[in-house]
């Protein structure tokens, strides 16, 4: 198994080398689930509240949750990363314990990130130990069943978040519904929220459709899957 994450985390370098984050920033569609994200953290955490954002890249998001308010630490893989944060950072693997003690968080954010983790109940563990009591994970991810791959499905066609010759979602190597990552975030000891989701997109071979309106009333048929998770 170690083995296995090593060989994930190495891909992950490779695919996630760029300034992704920006390019994130600057498309509506990852805008949105960046703004659901950071409601759900300042809505349920005190001001000044610790938290980790983990996977941070360059440090824009840790950034962005100093302006609502919280205390961030950037964490990720890269040596060179976090570098737009000013605030502390931590260099860590994901896929592996986490380097803070136990209860020492208010909240921590792992955005799109367990969708690469080769072992995603240890992450869920790990947030949850190091969480203190009333602490919160924000959690993001693909959804595996949006409303177009439900469609998909049915006429025999693969969802696109498990196709393994995309360019980059090959790298997502666990996808989750929100039922799945409930189920996951209970078994961690977690009480998780209703999802929110940005938009519920539908491609067409001209043209791309996408519906905030939809995403509000139907979350689980979205293209991003956004929680929040109690630790009681």
């Amino acid at each position: 198994m170690r083995r296995a994450q090593s060989r994930a985390t190495a891909a992950n370098q490779r695919g996630y080398s760029g300034d992704e984050v920006a390019g994130y920033l600057r498309d509506p569609y990852h805008r949105l689930r960046l703004d659901h994200t950071l409601d759900l953290l300042a809505e349920n955490l005190p001001p000044g509240s610790l938290t980790a954002d983990l996977g941070a890249g360059g440090g824009e998001v840790a950034a962005l949750i100093a302006g609502r308010g919280l205390r961030p630490i950037a964490c990720d893989v890269v040596h060179d990363a976090c570098r737009a944060a000013g605030c502390p950072a931590v260099r860590l693997d994901v896929g592996e314990v986490l380097p803070f003690r136990s209860g020492s968080l208010d909240g921590v954010l792992a955005g799109e990130i367990i969708e690469h983790v080769y072992d995603p109940a240890l992450l869920l563990r790990e947030c949850h130990r190091v969480l203190r009591p009333g602490g919160v994970l924000v959690l993001t991810t693909p959804n595996l069943a949006p409303l177009q791959d439900r469609l998909r499905f049915l006429r025999g066609h693969a969802p696109r978040q498990v196709d393994p010759f995309h360019e980059y979602l090959h790298l997502h190597i666990r996808p989750f519904t929100y039922p799945l990552l409930a189920t996951g975030l209970r078994q961690a000891g977690f009480t998780p929220s209703a999802p929110r989701s940005n938009q519920v997109v539908w491609r067409t071979r001209r043209r791309e459709f996408r519906s905030t309106w939809a995403a509000r009333r139907w979350p689980t048929l979205g293209g991003s899957l956004v929680v929040a998770a109690r630790k009681p």
